[in-house]
């Protein structure tokens, strides 16, 4: 049976990863547990025997100058806990909380941060071990699962792998060794600690491995001492403990050349000098990161505008109708695609409708003389009457009607095509979902004639129906133009999300400096 812990990813997060075949009969502790407890320097750990840690725990560490030593939980805010044997028993009750009383695991973390003098600032998580049978209550996929947790963290290449396992044991058939070369067949990131140093037998040592001679690894292997089950039994805490894994190494004949680097108080120091030196090497990828992190958030920013003031709304608007106006004579000026299909409607599709028409028919001379004929009447004109020719104008005219209203329909159409591209297209509408549906469809443009022989309203002459559409162009009656643009500021309701969003990326820039550090 073996142990690991880890640290991951970008944030240089430890993590401590338990790996040991679960023995029916017993289970014999290899000091992952006590390896944590000694780098905390508290008993906070549930133990026991089977696979006792079936969440992930994450455990932040926040060195503090001086106070009393305490810890809080994600999931019972503003609760300290002084009592770490409360800590212990709400880490178990938490658990079952989410896995029941039984066997089962979860990928769901529980948070813990514990505030120390005693500490380095360090985070911590512990995983649920690796086993290699399911027991009666597990199903049988949980060796799979559990796997697979365990190297969903040591896989990623940001992760640094503390390998720890017990010196009374051959290094050759060590889980944690083994999975860690399979992950980091280099060792560029495994760190390796040897537990259970003194429990060695006589006339055998682990100064080979412990000097780097075997099993090397780019990084030193530490040793460590921790308090036996009779030590804890007995409450023996974490100074005295600690006191005398000093004595250990520097009293053995075997380690005491080795005894600066050896030990949990060392180890934990490591840790925190590695996780400097790798933020120290990252902050260059970190200013580069935070720069178009505050680019990004601010183009964002700029592109969502900034909420409306609640006497701001009419000059909004205005502002608003300026943008789609401008945007608008630019499909109709060329700027924008979408003129060139008016300049085709009355260069090609009118010539050619009107050149299909019969007038050869209507203007032969038979049809001209018949009408004269009849615009005479029961007397003769020495000059043919007006009366003929009106009729003949007047019947070519209806005959051109088609065409003509089929022309003045097909730029209708473009127009309107126009005018939605447009407002899809000014940006100030973006952010305001009622105001854009309302536009096409709200009765603020105006309408043709044939727009309103189509609501049902024949009774209207031409000239009410053209005087009613001059009436309502935009300025044609100051009022009207007021009134229309009250109707319209009416309409700003920000998209919810977009008000979401724009607060999300203010409380960012709040905490993200202005420039990087």
């Amino acid at each position: 049976m073996s142990h690991a812990m880890v640290r991951c990813p970008s944030s240089a997060i430890l993590i401590a990863m338990l790996i040991a075949p679960y023995i029916r009969t017993k289970m014999t502790e290899l000091g992952k547990s006590s390896v944590l407890e000694s780098i905390v320097g508290k008993d906070f750990l549930p133990r026991g025997s089977g696979i006792v840690t079936r969440r992930p725990l994450v455990l932040q560490l926040h060195r503090i100058d001086e106070g009393r030593e305490y810890a809080e939980f994600l999931h019972l805010p503003r609760k300290k806990f002084t009592d770490f044997a409360l800590v212990r028993k709400e880490i178990q009750d938490e658990t079952d909380r989410e896995t029941g009383r039984t066997k089962q695991i979860s990928s769901v973390p529980i948070h813990l941060s514990i505030y120390s003098p005693n500490v380095v600032n360090l985070t911590l998580i512990d995983l649920p071990g690796l086993t290699k049978v399911a027991v009666e209550g597990q199903p049988d996929s949980i060796v799979a699962d559990i796997e697979n947790m365990v190297r969903s963290f040591i896989e990623k290449p940001n992760c640094i792998i503390l390998a720890i396992s017990p010196a009374n044991q051959d290094l050759a058939t060590s889980d944690a060794i083994k999975i860690a070369r399979e992950v980091d067949p280099k060792g560029e990131r495994t760190f390796g600690v040897l537990t259970k140093i003194d429990l060695m037998d006589k006339g055998t040592d682990a100064v080979a491995i412990l000097e780097g001679k075997s099993y090397r690894l780019q990084y030193p292997w530490v040793g460590v001492v921790n308090r036996s089950q009779a030590d804890i039994n007995k409450n023996v805490d974490m100074i005295a403990a600690r006191r005398r894994e000093r004595e250990y190494f520097a009293t053995s004949p075997d380690y005491k050349h080795l005894a600066q680097r050896m030990g949990s108080e060392y180890l934990g120091k490591m840790l925190s000098k590695h996780l400097e030196s790798v933020i120290k090497s990252r902050i260059p990828g970190l200013q580069s990161l935070v720069g178009k992190t505050i680019a990004e958030l601010e183009a964002e920013l700029s592109r969502l505008g900034k909420p409306v003031a609640a006497d701001a709304g009419l000059y909004m608007i205005m502002e608003i109708c300026r943008g789609f106006d401008q945007i608008y004579k630019e499909h109709l000026d060329g700027v924008r695609p979408g003129g060139e299909r008016i300049y085709n409607v009355f260069d090609n599709q009118l010539p050619a409708a009107l050149k299909r028409l019969q007038f050869d028919k209507q203007l032969s001379m038979e049809n001209v003389r018949k009408l004269i004929t009849e615009a005479d009447g029961y007397q003769p004109h020495l000059i043919a009457p007006e009366q003929g020719y009106r009729r003949l104008i007047e019947s070519s005219l209806v005959s051109i009607r088609g065409p003509a209203e089929a022309a003045v329909d097909a730029v209708h159409g473009i127009l309107k095509e126009l005018v939605h591209k447009a407002i899809r297209e000014t940006a100030e509408l973006r952010q305001y979902p009622t105001l854009r549906s309302e536009l096409p469809d709200g009765g603020f443009l105006p309408k043709l004639p044939q727009d309103v022989e189509k609501g049902g309203n024949p009774t209207h002459s031409i000239f009410d129906r053209y005087n009613d559409i001059y009436l309502r162009r935009i300025g044609s009656n100051v009022l009207a133009y007021v009134n229309m643009l009250k109707e319209l500021s009416n309409l700003l309701n920000e998209d919810p999300a977009v008000m979401e969003r724009r607060a999300a990326l203010a409380k960012l820039a709040g905490v993200v400096p202005k420039r990087p550090i």
